[in-house]
């Protein structure tokens, strides 16, 4: 996630990147990029990385307990149709 003070800084970059002709409009066009910025980035719904390493090693153990469970299945498939 982009905490406050990047998107501020970012804000900041975009303004000080303006035309001379425009560098009047300069408070108000950095306003307006914040706003466009934080609705954007909300809308994107980004998680921290701490929340997506969670995650990532969440599926890491979902898959390997998978991969165990579809071993014992096709194991005991074997035996039930050794036994019909």
């Amino acid at each position: 996630m982009l905490d406050p003070k990047q998107l501020e800084d970012l804000a900041a970059r975009l303004s000080r990147v303006l035309p001379p002709g425009l560098k009047g409009l300069r408070a108000e066009l950095e306003d307006n990029f914040r706003a466009v910025l934080r609705a954007n980035l909300d809308r994107l719904e980004l998680v921290s990385r701490e929340r997506f390493d969670t995650q990532a090693e969440l599926l890491a153990r979902t898959q390997a307990k998978l991969g165990s469970l579809e071993k014992r299945l096709k194991s005991l498939e074997k035996k039930l149709a050794g036994t019909e």
